[in-house]
């Protein structure tokens, strides 16, 4: 089917999960906590500045109200269920804490859950934002032919097998299927993560939710839409999200045993004196104590300061770590593996080598200018870059006319009285076009000199010169040839660019884990062992799909490693969520990549991740000194209490000074020198 159909709007664009994104005070979680918070605050600084007590006391109770009656319901409702969680023991603690006049407490540890859990009821809105927003890519509807060759606008949902499509240029991909008729290029990296739109013909496979170019395409569905690969990876998110949770389980058990233990032991320290004859207000006494100094708000402190404050250095840094419990994975693991493009490279093409040929008369800069003239009307990502070169050399960039492009052929265009080509050879029947040849067909230079006398028919030094030109493409460049009235003149190499700091960032994760960084890629072998090479890589896995990502993750997750993965792509979303952490590039990543990962890379500064699990581990470090501080203060008071006479200030004295030293503690790991700590010195951090 010819290109040249008659324009057709661009369909609207689906809203992003990035505009769906639920904003945190929609969720009545947190403003509850944020009115607890609020009200707490505000009766903390009456309370410390002397106000009388009927100034500050109404504000604490509605802080108890506002932040505690959510967790109380549920912590009922638990009870109701023959279960008894901590959430319902705070509540009690703090109850307990105000009976016997310590009302700042109790509203401390009222403020300190419900803030807990607004940000879990966020972190939870947020994972079915992307994932709304994965489903997204793919079109709502699509054009169908019908037998008598009239077009239909159906809900992709009603495609079926055997459908067939019609694709014009700029629309995305309904279903995934095979080309019947016509030639483009599809923008894939969604789903394979290749950083060139791939061009497809009669007979090529085309994905759901991949974006047509230029050409439009007749495509046989294959695949029921709700099996297509853009489902699939849906699937794949949730199902991974979902292993997480026999860690949450594991929690929630020790919670409950020790919700249980807690109240067991004030019972009984209550009753059991009560019952040889104690005076009833001195059992109360005692066992309100008890019930404070073996409050877990010490236990609480010992894990949030050290992994905030590591969180909050890493923020000052360009990385966004999502929560505690994801700083908290981000230092246990013991293996990385990584994406290629848009991770270990810059995912957009560069132009990294101009080749003018002996007798075209023009040198580098001339070669080049030719060709990003030629060049600059496409919205080509190759056009874009040899546009870009030529800018960066100050050249210019002469006006042209008669601009033609045919997808996956290449561009034509007069420029200065002269017809200028550019395109890909594999493709080419008029010699007097040019070509585009990737290095995976340059194996060898006699392989190289025979694509090069193909294009130049009619040289009688074509294959000497095609040996020239082609020769030492064995890097994973794209080398495109340039044609001027109808002889080649020169070649233009373009690579995905490594980013300057990948080696050093794969050789501090080998340093940190113990063994080498696995490279998983969608893109083809020869250029991953380029990348590989570079990097210092010998695990490499090519030509991946999304799926084939997740069970290399899995592979490796099975045999007792703590895989951390670090990717861009949509298609890399999966493998963000099954790995035992994940870290995402934020500047070009995809909206469900950064939503699925566990830490977002700003700025791109792949030297950051590395640094990240150094501080991740930093903290751990700490969690275990506080939970070893808080654990000390709490064993000394509840045996003080039990078997002496502890007064209850010195009690809550010692309870709130467990709790200040272990928050002071965690808080060392806000300063500069946390981020830049040495090498590590072995693969256990």
């Amino acid at each position: 089917m010819s290109a040249t159909l008659a324009p057709h709007p661009t369909p609207t664009r689906t809203p992003t999960a990035s505009r769906r994104r639920t904003r945190i005070l929609a969720l009545p979680e947190a403003r509850w906590a944020l009115a607890a918070l609020v009200t707490f605050l505000a009766a903390l600084a009456l309370d410390l500045g002397g106000a009388p007590t009927w100034a500050f006391a109404p504000l604490y109770a509605v802080a108890y109200v506002t932040g505690g009656w959510e967790p109380a319901l549920e912590g009922l409702r638990a009870l109701r269920d023959k279960t008894l969680d901590v959430d319902l023991l705070m509540i009690v603690a703090a109850l307990g804490a105000a009976a016997i006049g310590q009302v700042l407490d109790g509203a401390l540890l009222i403020v300190i859950f419900a803030t807990s859990g607004a940000l879990e009821a966020l972190a939870t809105a947020r994972t079915a934002d992307s994932v709304r927003g994965l489903l997204d890519l793919a079109p709502t509807t699509a054009t169908r032919l019908t037998d008598e060759g009239t077009e239909e606008t159906v809900p992709t949902g009603d495609l079926t097998v055997g459908d067939v499509l019609l694709i014009r240029p700029g629309e995305r991909i309904g279903a995934d299927g095979q080309v019947l008729d016509g030639t483009s290029e599809a923008d894939q990296a969604t789903i394979t993560g290749e950083p060139l739109p791939v061009v497809k013909r009669p007979g090529d496979e085309v994905f759901a939710g991949t974006l047509n170019g230029t050409g439009s395409l007749r495509v046989r569905v294959e695949r029921d839409p709700a099996d297509s690969v853009i489902a699939r990876i849906v699937t794949l998110v949730e199902e991974a999200s979902r292993t997480k949770a026999p860690t949450q389980l594991f929690i929630e058990k020790v919670e409950q045993r020790y919700a249980v233990g807690v109240v067991v032991a004030t019972l009984a320290v209550f009753a059991v004196p009560l019952a040889f004859g104690a005076n009833l207000t001195e059992a109360l006494l005692r066992a309100m104590t008890f019930m404070i100094v073996a409050s877990p708000c010490a236990v609480v402190l010992a894990t949030m300061p050290p992994l905030l404050s590591a969180i909050a250095n890493a923020g000052r840094h360009g990385v966004l770590v999502k929560s505690a419990v994801a700083m908290e994975r981000l230092g246990e693991i013991d293996t990385a593996a990584l994406d290629k493009t848009g991770t270990l490279t810059e995912g957009a093409p560069e132009v990294t080598d101009v080749r003018p040929l002996p007798d075209s008369g023009l040198d580098e800069n001339r070669l080049l200018a030719l060709a990003a003239a030629a060049e600059h009307p496409s919205e080509h990502p190759l056009a874009r870059a040899i546009v870009a070169a030529a800018r960066a050399r100050d050249l210019p960039i002469v006006p042209t006319e008669e601009f033609t492009a045919v997808p996956g052929r290449g561009v034509t265009a007069v420029v200065d009285g002269h017809k200028v080509s550019v395109g890909r050879a594999e493709s080419l029947a008029d010699p007097e076009d040019c070509a585009t040849v990737r290095a995976e067909s340059l194996a060898d230079p006699e392989d190289g000199a025979t694509v090069g006398a193909e294009a130049l028919a009619g040289r009688e030094d074509g294959a000497t010169v095609g040996a020239e030109a082609l020769a030492g493409r064995e890097d994973g460049a794209t080398v495109v040839l340039v044609v001027r009235d109808g002889n080649p003149v020169g070649t233009l190499a373009l690579t995905d660019r490594l980013r300057p700091e990948a080696a050093a960032t794969t050789a501090a994760l080998t340093a940190l884990t113990g063994t080498a960084p696995v490279l998983l890629t969608g893109d083809n072998a020869h250029t991953a062992a380029r990348v590989a090479e570079a990097t210092g890589l010998t695990d490499v896995r090519a030509d991946l799909l999304p799926e084939d990502k997740v069970n290399a993750v899995r592979d490796l997750q099975d045999s007792g490693r703590k895989v951390l993965f670090v990717g861009d792509g949509v298609n890399d979303a999966p493998a963000l969520a099954a790995a035992h952490s994940g870290v995402a590039m934020g500047r070009a990543g995809s909206d469900l990549a950064l939503e699925t990962a566990d830490a977002v890379v700003v700025r791109d500064e792949l030297a950051t991740v590395p640094a990240t699990v150094r501080l991740s581990r930093a903290a751990r470090r700490l969690v275990q000194q506080n939970l070893v501080i808080a654990g000390t203060f709490i064993t000394v008071l509840v045996v003080w209490d039990l078997v002496g006479h502890l007064p209850l200030p010195l009690g809550v004295a010692g309870h709130e000074g467990s709790t200040i030293l272990v928050a002071l503690n965690g808080l060392r790991l806000l300063r500069e020198s946390a981020w830049r700590s040495g090498p590590v010195q072995d693969s256990r951090g």
